[in-house]
């Protein structure tokens, strides 16, 4: 029981500072390249909170299970939109330009379908993992090549590292990933450890703990993000994130292995697919997630989840 308190203990700390070393790096590529915030946090930290996705998802479809690679995309999207952007917006409200939302909504959405148009049949091919790919170098290259005039200003806790080179920043990137991702593993193992040795269900403990500790890197770059101004970042985290999940983990995992299903999967792609048009019809409305819109959308992502404890998703 010790060692596990222990593991709680330690993974805060990691997380935090993970946090902080990954928006910082982040924040100061984006000055010297003139990235804008929404840029960085779709591509730079997108990617990275996605490494573990991508891994898992990997050894599920080689393992011969590719409802667990689908779902774990599926369930991931889910928990970024409601619990990731949900939390970060109920805390600490953000706002986005009218112009940088119709610039990047398209390639959300995009995913977004596209997911649902692909894997309607239950089946993912190699082809088609090749076309999600090629559309993601297609995105990358597309947001990369756009040089605009840096927004992004630091602030006095950020400005030890003000005068570190481009190598150190991304060296500042990498060491805060590697310190969110175990951070976040050290946090679920110890604590479903010890809700087991409490006699906590499993089911609770996979709704929660896990489900929680799994969007735990996103939860606190976001968070991290926002609390330092950068609100623009913390929602291209989430679309970012989205997107890579889609064309990244998806279309890697079924050129490697192609994906056949065999559970039903209609309804989880039509709620993803909604919450995702939920979520832009929510910043449109006054191109901002207030705190009320980010209570609405913890509701649904409770919704989600307690809707497939009941078997009736």
């Amino acid at each position: 029981m010790l060692i596990n308190f222990f593991l709680v203990i330690l993974g805060l700390p990691l997380l935090y500072f993970g946090g902080d070393f990954l928006i910082t790096g982040s924040v100061r590529l984006g000055q010297k390249y003139k990235i804008s915030p929404f840029i960085i946090g779709a591509t730079i930290i997108g990617f990275g909170t996605s490494a573990p996705e991508l891994a898992v998802s990997i050894f599920a479809a080689l393992s011969g299970a590719p409802e667990l690679a689908l779902g774990n995309v599926v369930g991931s999207n889910v928990a970024n939109v409601g619990l990731v952007l949900g939390l970060t917006a109920f805390l600490i409200p953000l706002t986005i330009g009218a112009k940088r939302l119709k610039e990047e909504s398209p390639a959300f959405l995009l995913a977004t379908f596209l997911l649902t148009f692909l894997v309607w049949d239950y089946h993912l091919s190699t082809l088609e993992g090749g076309f999600m790919v090629l559309l993601l170098a297609v995105h990358l290259w597309n947001s990369f090549r756009k040089k605009e005039a840096s927004d992004i200003e630091m602030d006095g806790e950020t400005s030890l590292w003000s005068d570190k080179g481009t190598f150190f920043q991304f060296l500042l990137i990498f060491f805060g990933l590697v310190l969110l991702v175990s951070g976040a593993r050290f946090l679920v193992d110890g604590a479903v450890a010890i809700a087991q040795s409490l006699g906590v269900s499993e089911w609770f403990i996979g709704i929660s703990i896990v489900a929680v500790g799994t969007s735990l890197p996103e939860i606190v770059s976001s968070i991290m993000a926002a609390k330092r101004g950068h609100g623009e970042m913390a929602i291209g985290n989430v679309f970012g994130s989205n997107i890579f999940n889609i064309l990244m983990v998806l279309g890697v995992t079924s050129l490697i292995e192609p994906l056949e299903i065999t559970e039903p999967i209609h309804a989880d792609l039509i709620f993803t697919s909604g919450l995702s048009c939920f979520l832009l019809v929510l910043i449109r409305m006054g191109h901002a997630l207030s705190k009320r819109n980010g209570f609405i959308l913890l509701v649904c992502y409770a919704f989600y989840i307690g809707m497939k404890g009941s078997g009736g998703l």
